[in-house]
Formats: structure tokens, C-alpha cells, sequence
């Protein structure tokens, strides 16, 4: 197979990571699907995973502990994707519009920066393989990939505030998109590439917006008591699902919180739940994670022991 190694599931099981809680935690992974409402537990795992990303080929991505697994859900396979020396991945990471190319968040231990986190983003071959650097200045954090795959959209923390930044994908010099005080994160592409959505603190509570792609004619989405984050929008463009925390987190994103997720309508802006309330939160759906035929989400709920 390749760069990739393979791990049993018999393994994985009885992994245990030891989180921000340090107690055991318990991930399941499951789908829900927009139209009945039907949530399904595709893997229970022992362990803490991440961010699940649904590749067109039909199978998931997540990570854990630095590294960055693939699940098949028809053949109830998982493996560990070979990526070289990002071996710190957080869970900011996803693939690119042709499906080719796998992007990371991951530590660069390597930058002379003194911040104590160096996330920079980096470009791997879908298969596994060497990573290629985008990034020089740290922390950059991935969330959106143009439809045309040409350029990178990220939320990045440059003298001592968050904003949204694009790059093109071989590098370069960034553009700042965002000049608002307060954190605006998770930056992602519309299908049609006519909008990026995001969330932001910028009115003093966290809420869905989207903006042009250049930056401009910012539009505020939701405003509702909950602490939404991470809009993402369905492959048919009349979708954003996203997490919301039910009480007001300010600018945090914790993990361990109450949390639901939501979907709202594009041509009508009417919002409906998509889940009950569950332990959730950081992990839980940080990145593009719609079924490529528009009907599912892939989500992580958690159990701590």
C-alpha cells in the first residue's frame, strides 16, 4: 500500500490516549444525515481522534496523537498515512478539490520563532509521502482550499491576534484578509468560490460570517446565544453545517463541552438542529467534513472515563 502502514483495529482499541483532562478518553465516530436526522456510529475507538474529513473515494481522515490515520468505512479498515517529518498534526487538516493532495497542520519544530506553538501548514500526496512546507510564519492553522486548488485559506496568529490569511498553494508571500480585533477562524471556501465563511468575535460574541473572497462586504450569518464555529458548506453549495456550543464559550473552543451540531439553509437562512446536545467540542468537526454527495456530516462525539 505504498507509504501507508497499517494498524488493526484490535490495536487501536486499546490504544489510550491521555487528553487535557487526563482521564481516558473514548471517540466515536459517527454521520448524520441531514434529511432524516438518522446518526449512525461508524467506529468506537480508545483513543483520542479528530476532525474527520470525507475523501471523495468515500473514506475518512482523522487524527490522533500527532499523526494522521484513513478509515474505510466499507472495509472497517484503518491505517496510519506516512507524513514524513509532520509527525505533530493537530487537527486542521484536508484534501484538496481533485482529491490528489492531503494538507496538515503540523509543528514545525524546525522555525526559530519563540512562540511556544510553531503549527505551520503543510502539502502531502493523498497516498502518503513528504510533506512540502506553504508556511513560513507560525501559527498557521489550514481550513479552506479554493475550488480551483490553487490557493490555501487559514486562520493565523500574527502580533498577538488571529485573523483569516490566503497563500497560494507553492508558497509565498500571504495576504491578510481580516482586520477586525478579536479571533476570526476557521476560513472556508464556498463550491462556486464566490465567498469565504468563517467565524469571528468581532461583534463581541461568536458567530457565523462569510465574506467575498478578497476580503471584502463582510456578512454576519448567525445571531443566536450559542457560540457557533467552523461553517462548513455542503459540495452542492445549499448547505453550511456547523458546531454550536450551547452556552457563551467568548472566544474559546474547548473540548469537553456541550455542543450540537446545526445546519442552516444558503437560498432561505433558516437553522435547524442536526443533533441533540453531546460531549463534544474541539475535535469534534473542526475541518470540511460533508459526504461528497451532500447528504451526511462525519462528526466526533466524545466519552471521558
Amino acid at each position: 500500500m505504498g507509504f501507508r502502514l497499517f494498524f488493526s483495529l484490535a490495536f487501536l482499541f486499546t490504544c489510550i490516549v491521555h487528553g487535557q483532562t487526563g482521564k481516558n478518553v473514548i471517540s466515536f465516530v459517527q454521520s448524520v444525515h441531514i434529511e432524516t436526522g438518522k446518526i449512525d456510529t461508524i467506529l468506537k475507538l480508545n483513543q483520542h481522534f479528530e476532525a474527520p474529513n470525507w475523501h471523495p473515494d468515500g473514506y475518512l481522515i482523522m487524527n490522533s496523537n500527532g499523526f494522521i490515520y484513513t478509515y474505510d468505512i466499507s472495509q472497517n479498515s484503518m491505517e496510519v498515512l506516512y507524513t514524513g517529518s509532520a509527525v505533530a498534526c493537530n487537527n486542521d487538516h484536508g484534501v484538496s478539490p481533485d482529491g490528489k493532495w492531503l494538507v496538515v497542520s503540523s509543528n514545525d519544530k524546525e522555525n526559530p520563532s519563540p512562540k511556544s506553538y510553531k503549527s505551520a501548514i503543510f502539502i502531502l500526496p493523498m497516498e502518503g509521502g513528504a510533506p512540502r512546507k506553504v508556511t513560513d510564519q507560525v501559527p498557521s492553522y489550514w481550513h479552506g482550499w479554493s475550488p480551483d486548488g490553487n490557493t490555501l485559506a487559514y486562520c493565523a496568529e500574527r502580533n498577538g491576534n488571529y485573523d483569516i490569511y490566503t497563500i497560494d498553494v507553492n508558497g509565498g508571500e500571504e495576504t491578510r484578509l481580516t482586520l477586525t480585533e478579536g479571533l476570526d477562524d476557521g476560513p472556508e471556501y464556498s463550491p462556486d468560490g464566490k465567498y469565504i465563511y468563517f467565524n469571528s468575535y468581532r461583534t463581541g460574541h461568536m458567530q457565523l460570517w462569510r465574506m467575498k473572497v478578497d476580503g471584502s462586504d463582510p456578512e454576519q450569518l448567525t445571531f443566536d446565544e450559542n457560540s457557533n464555529w467552523f461553517p462548513h458548506v455542503s459540495p452542492d453549495n445549499k448547505w453550511v453545517a456547523y458546531i454550536a456550543y450551547t452556552s457563551d464559550q467568548k472566544q474559546d473552543h474547548l473540548f469537553g463541552k456541550d455542543v450540537k451540531l446545526r445546519l442552516m439553509n444558503l437560498e432561505t437562512k433558516e437553522i435547524k438542529d442536526l443533533t441533540p446536545v453531546f460531549f463534544g467540542g474541539q475535535g469534534t468537526i473542526n475541518v470540511p467534513s460533508w459526504s461528497p454527495d451532500s447528504k451526511k456530516i462525519a462528526f466526533i462525539g466524545y466519552q471521558v472515563e
